[in-house]
């Protein structure tokens, strides 16, 4: 075993990781060696040693779609340095700090109304999690506790702990595994495909109805607004948006909007329910809310919710994450909403939207391709064949872009300072995946 401060090698980094590391949706251990990363700045990741002839890589994915700036920013280094001179971390019970309430603040003012309370928590998932819960002790606390099922509609993803899996596609998700251990909960069809398209009056009905048919036992109905993100990379109407808003109020169900991965731009609107012009009840955001430099996200809720809550027996929501509110990760998070609102974010959307269409237009005649869609930042080439993620990986890499592929999907989230040049190249190695993966 080396010593704790010795130069390692590559190999010698690659033996342990593969002893130790277990990485995310891989076996253990590992059976492809990873890349190995020494460090990154603007849109590009250095490699440790060259891979397929490349050092560098244009990182396509934004690091699952979080570092909204790219890597290094001088600005995020300076709020990060400046809050560890203060202090890095001290517990949220009974206490409180300005980064935190600043960033509550600023939450507050940037999403829909009546959104005004604000729980922060430590990821996407236990975002859900705690949205999930207010739900539920809601109607408990209203005297209504047999209302404590969720609706949502299939190809849906909202993270992988307990009942975010239960709200996932229980057929085609990757948590299918877990299907008779979970909360048995009521999904709807899938909404049907198109962002421009005029909604389905079908479909619609059907979901008025669903609601309407399960309203008693249902706590509230949860859904990715406009994208369906991780589990089909889908674009869908706004107008089921309001569908559902309209549904929820009639029968007397919350609404939960789970923006993990459409906040803070990614879609075009700052929101994706801004498209639709519609508020939830509860709303989800993380991923991006730091730029991608510490995990942080923050479930955001009405008033109402908040006293429905409180006039319970049990008057507060049991929930209280250890690092609940991290002053470190809180300045980052002001900082990055600081850089991304003061500067043209929704211009340099269209940009990045603009480049991704142009150059993944050449994916459309290609064997094998079923699909080609653009939304926002978000580009995606839908094979009619699941990826072989071994040839993808390379063939990205050869092309000087980290891309990853899951399924039939090959597709990209960039950062939205990435360059037209940078863009050109990650639709290139887009295209080179799509012809062998």
């Amino acid at each position: 075993m080396p010593e704790a401060n010795a130069k390692l090698s590559v190999d010698e980094l690659l033996a342990l990781d593969r002893e130790h590391v277990w990485h995310p949706y891989g076996p253990m251990p590992g059976q492809r060696a990873p890349l190995v990363v020494e460090s990154a700045s603007g849109v590009r990741l250095r490699l440790a040693e060259p891979a397929h002839g490349q050092r560098e890589l244009v990182d396509g994915m934004a690091s699952w779609w979080s570092a909204l700036h790219g890597y290094n920013h001088p600005v995020l280094n300076a709020a990060a340095r400046d809050q560890l001179e203060r202090m890095s971390h001290v517990m949220f019970g009974g206490l409180t700090h300005e980064p935190a309430i600043r960033l509550a603040k600023r939450l507050v003012d940037i999403t829909p109304e009546p959104l005004a309370h604000v729980f922060l928590s430590d990821s996407g998932s236990v975002s859900v999690e705690v949205a999930i819960k207010m739900c539920l002790q809601y109607w408990r606390s209203s005297g209504r506790p047999g209302k404590r099922r969720l609706l949502t509609w299939r190809r849906g993803y909202h993270g992988d702990t307990w009942h975010p899996m239960s709200v996932c596609d229980p057929d085609g998700g990757m948590h299918r595994l877990w299907s008779g251990a979970l909360p048995r909960q009521v999904f709807a069809d899938a909404p049907p495909p198109g962002f421009d398209a005029e909604p389905d009056r079908r479909y619609a009905a059907a979901l008025r109805e669903l609601i309407g048919r399960h309203a008693a036992e249902l706590a509230a109905v949860i859904v990715e607004p406009v994208v369906q993100n991780a589990g089909g990379m889908r674009f869908h109407s706004p107008g089921y948006l309001r569908v559902l808003r309209e549904a929820c109020d009639e029968h007397d169900v919350l609404l939960v909007f789970d923006e993990i991965a459409t906040g803070f731009g990614r879609t075009g609107a700052l929101f994706a329910a801004d498209h639709a012009g519609v508020a939830p009840d509860v709303m989800c955001v993380g991923k991006a809310l730091t730029g991608g430099y510490l995990s942080m996200a923050a479930t955001l809720c009405t008033r109402r919710v908040a006293e429905g809550i409180s006039r319970g027996e049990v008057p507060v929501l049991a929930h209280g994450p250890t690092f609940m509110g991290n002053p470190l990760a809180a300045a980052i998070a002001n900082a990055s909403l600081g850089l991304l609102l003061a500067g043209d974010w929704a211009g340099e959307v269209a940009r990045v939207a603009a480049g991704l269409r142009e150059g993944l237009a050449a994916a459309a005649g290609l064997p094998g391709v079923r699909d080609v869609r653009v939304l926002g930042a978000i580009g995606v080439v839908e094979l009619d064949h699941p990826a072989d993620m071994a040839e993808a990986t390379r063939a990205a890499v050869r092309a000087g872009v980290w891309l990853r592929p899951f399924g039939e999907l090959v597709y990209t989230m960039p950062p939205y300072v990435t360059g037209d040049e940078d863009l050109a190249r990650i639709c290139e190695a887009v295209c080179a995946v799509a012809r062998v993966a």
